[in-house]
């Protein structure tokens, strides 16, 4: 089993925790991750792209000339490609980019990337976030007593609503639930800062 440190909200330790092997301590797969970023990356375009085409364009229901006896190349419509202000051929339409992987690719992902936050020693548990009020300050000062100046990702669990309110004003810091934690948000930040609770809600899911 792979243990970390459990730090309390002052910054001093509280003994160690016992992370589940089967979630944090598989080997990093960096195929696998690649490929889970590049499917959310998809699936965050939006995809609303829309040229008109030769149905969608107006006008040009009328011949411009006579089919023969005129000398020039037969026409059909002042509307073709061909001429200005014509259609456009082959156009962007709106369309999604989402694309699925299998299920257990996607964890493998997801399990790979907290691995390697183990290893990394970018992985810090603490006991608990507990604010009186949501108060900014106060979780800046508690990431300072952690000694966590880079860019974060703080999961908590939905009760800790003030410690959520306290530290999404800050700018290096992105509060997620547990199951808000995705590949892309792992790898994206420096850090992961998780509460033990919610360190056993993200073990239970992925597990």
């Amino acid at each position: 089993m792979t243990s970390v440190n459990l730090y309390k909200q002052d910054g001093s330790q509280n003994g160690t925790v016992e992370l589940n092997d089967a979630v944090f301590g598989v080997e990093p797969n960096e195929n696998v991750v690649f490929d889970a970023i590049l499917r959310q990356r998809a699936s965050l375009r939006q995809g609303t792209h829309a040229v008109k085409n030769r149905s969608a364009v107006s006008g040009g229901g009328k011949k411009p000339w006579r089919q023969k006896g005129t000398g020039r190349a037969r026409q059909g419509s002042i509307r073709s490609p061909q001429f200005r202000g014509g259609s456009i051929v082959f156009v962007p339409t709106p369309r999604s980019y989402k694309y699925s992987l299998p299920r257990k690719v996607r964890q493998l992902a997801i399990k790979s990337a907290l691995s390697q936050k183990v290893l990394d020693n970018s992985f810090v548990v603490v006991d608990a976030l507990n604010f009186d009020a949501p108060k900014t300050k106060e979780f800046a000062d508690v990431m300072g007593n952690l000694n966590v100046a880079e860019k974060t990702l703080v999961v908590v669990t939905d009760d800790d609503k003030n410690a959520a309110l306290s530290a999404r004003n800050l700018a290096n810091a992105t509060v997620v639930t547990p199951a808000g934690v995705n590949i892309l948000n792992v790898v994206d930040n420096q850090k992961i800062v998780i509460t033990k609770s919610a360190l056993s809600q993200v073990e239970e899911v992925l597990a």
